[in-house]
């Protein structure tokens, strides 16, 4: 097993283009194993994503075929190389007098991090923590959410800040995966005072994903003498977790009490204003300058994850310099769809533009299909058939079928109607502008 990623990449070498090869696959490497798992490390997020997209089936494949087993692969991101110490003299005189060096990651720092409703109170936590370490009753502070929604930047933030205050600061940082491989590698090449040294020696102890830490009964024993003793100590512990203690199956009471102690916050998918705003920031930081429209488009549509937002961005820019065409509003529209999936919504239908016309008028969608004459109503009606016809493209017979069995000549005489009061009503035309362009936004 020592050997089987080394054996897996020569039989990839033989089947792909080497071009494919050394962009895709020289930059792997294998750093833990078991009989049954391998863990490969990437250089980055978007390189993960497109290994599992495009090169996942050939991967699992070629390891079956040479091991004449399943094998579960997972893969972690390599942490941001350090820049070195001759072209960061502000960081310099840190890292020679900081023998922990930790890995954590300089871009997640408190001052990027956009702060809205739904992470304000967590941001809140970690901020006063990194200020005053392991000295409130802040200990532990557990921020849980789900993935992808800025735990792990709050995490290595709240390191990076300790780290510019304190230069001598001991600071640990481990998944909880990394924490258990540590753990076992002690025992089998009997290093584990040498472990005991690394993990309880710190000043703040920085653990991600600690669900992970569910059914390994020695792991979660060996954690709590860990967090008992830097407890004692009066040292910081701050942990991530993707659901709340209560709700991990396979954690042992005592540990459940030692998560609980402390404060728990809960980091919520962002609403569409910080969505805006994340995706601009990131558009800014890559030197994308895209049209606020566009912006709005994927924040309409992308909404339960920060790292979703971040790598359409980054996706956006590959397509764009590999098939070397500009970033206009059908490139987005690909992208989100593709980013989407199968949960990207259908069509737009004649019942999605009535329901949206009933919204903005406040004229019921019965009334819109309905009889009446009354002029408010008739209004929002001609209003729904005219976008029917400009969006959908419907025939006039069909959009009189979706509007209780009007004729064809009602139809058109309802879209010429609202053409003209579009031309001198501002009302009118500002009303079916935005209908338009709201409705536009829909995936088609």
């Amino acid at each position: 097993m020592d050997n089987i990623w080394s054996d897996i990449k020569v039989e990839l070498k033989e089947s792909l283009p080497s071009h494919a090869y050394n962009t895709w696959f020289e930059p792997i490497n294998l750093i833990s194993h078991t009989d049954a798992e391998l863990i490969l490390e990437v250089p980055n997020q978007f390189f993960y994503e497109w290994i599992e997209s495009h090169y996942r089936n050939e991967i699992n494949n070629t390891a079956e075929s040479l091991i004449g087993k399943n094998i579960n692969i997972k893969y972690t991101v390599a942490p941001e190389k350090r820049i070195p110490l001759e072209s960061n003299t502000a960081f310099a005189g840190k890292i020679v007098k900081n023998q922990y060096k930790p890995n954590l990651n300089r871009r997640y720092t408190f001052s990027n991090f956009i702060e809205g409703s739904n992470n304000q109170f967590a941001r809140a936590a970690a901020l006063s923590v990194a200020k005053s370490p392991g000295q409130q009753t802040f200990n532990p502070l557990l921020v849980y959410g789900g993935v992808g929604l800025g735990k792990t930047h709050l995490l290595h933030a709240i390191g990076n800040y300790i780290l510019e205050e304190k230069e001598s600061a001991r600071i640990v940082i481990a998944s909880s995966e990394k924490f258990t491989m540590d753990f076992i590698s002690s025992i089998q090449k009997n290093r584990t005072v040498d472990f005991s040294k690394t993990y309880r020696k710190a000043d703040v102890l920085l653990i991600d994903d600690i669900q992970f830490f569910q059914k390994k009964e020695q792991t979660q024993e060996q954690f709590f003498h860990t967090f008992n003793d830097l407890y004692q100590q009066g040292k910081q512990i701050v942990m991530t977790s993707d659901r709340l203690p209560q709700e991990m199956n396979g954690l042992t009471d005592r540990l459940l009490s030692r998560f609980e102690s402390g404060l728990v916050v809960d980091i919520q998918p962002p609403d569409f204003e910080t969505r805006v705003a994340i995706l601009m920031e990131k558009a800014e930081q890559n030197g994308l300058d895209l049209p606020y429209d566009t912006v709005e488009f994927m924040a309409t549509h992308i909404k339960n994850s920060v790292r979703e937002l971040e790598s359409t961005i980054i996706r956006l820019l590959a397509y764009s310099s590999l098939s070397n065409c500009e970033i206009d509003f059908n490139l987005v529209k690909k992208v989100v769809r593709e980013r989407l999936g199968n949960g990207a919504p259908i069509d737009i239908s004649a019942n999605d533009i009535v329901k949206r016309v009933s919204e903005a008028t406040k004229i019921t969608e019965k009334d819109i299909i309905g009889s009446s004459r009354r002029m408010p109503i008739a209004e929002a009606r001609q209003i729904s058939i005219y976008l029917c016809r400009e969006i959908m493209g419907s025939s006039l017979m069909d959009i009189g079928v979706q509007f209780g069995g009007r004729d064809h000549t009602t139809v058109l005489h309802a879209c010429r109607n609202i053409e003209k009061k579009i031309k001198i009503d501002k009302r009118i035309g500002y009303l079916v502008r935005s209908l338009q362009q709201d409705l536009t936004f829909s995936l088609i």
